[in-house]
């Protein structure tokens, strides 16, 4: 795929999809209150469990054996899925959600004010995990980063990172 003058990436690989109809041309919808999945890939769900659920303290609200185990993370769920598996598609007849799966590490940012920010690299730090990042950006806002055991960068920072109002 390649990037074009018209639109980028994603415009270029919709090009079949909305085939010559322009954004002004589709029916309105209403916007987004949030998002509420979000999802990473990791081969192994005990270690992501024990991290996710152990080290970062996220409440766990579902596992299938190897397949998949969730947790909540604010009004966000956390997806953590074994890529293997969720490239084999449905087990479940009356859940047909499509295959997906990802190579490489992904990136999630979770969101904590200024004083959880330190506590949390407090926290990782004695829990052993190495903080990769530790920096405060042009406006302020303060991002910690470091790897989950399936070596995909996780964030935490300021939400005013991102909302100044915040």
């Amino acid at each position: 795929m390649t990037d074009t003058p018209e639109g980028g990436l994603a415009r270029a690989a919709m090009g079949s999809i909305s085939a010559g109809m322009e954004d002004n041309d589709l029916p309105t919808a209403p916007g987004f209150a949030t998002v509420l999945e979000a999802a990473l890939y990791a081969p192994d769900l005990d270690a992501a469990e024990a991290f996710y659920g152990g080290t970062l303290g996220l409440e766990r609200i579902a596992r299938v054996s190897d397949r998949h185990v969730f947790f909540r993370a604010g009004t966000t769920v956390v997806l953590i899925f074994n890529p293997a598996r969720t490239r084999e598609g449905p087990s479940n007849p009356d859940l047909p959600v499509p295959p997906h799966g990802a190579e490489g590490p992904g990136h999630l940012c979770l969101s904590a004010d200024a004083k959880g920010v330190a506590a949390w690299a407090d926290r990782l730090t004695a829990a052993g995990v190495p903080i990769e990042a530790d920096f405060h950006w042009p406006n302020g806002a303060r991002s910690i980063y470091f790897r989950d055991p399936a070596d995909n960068s996780l964030e935490i920072a300021e939400p005013r990172l991102w909302f100044p109002e915040a």
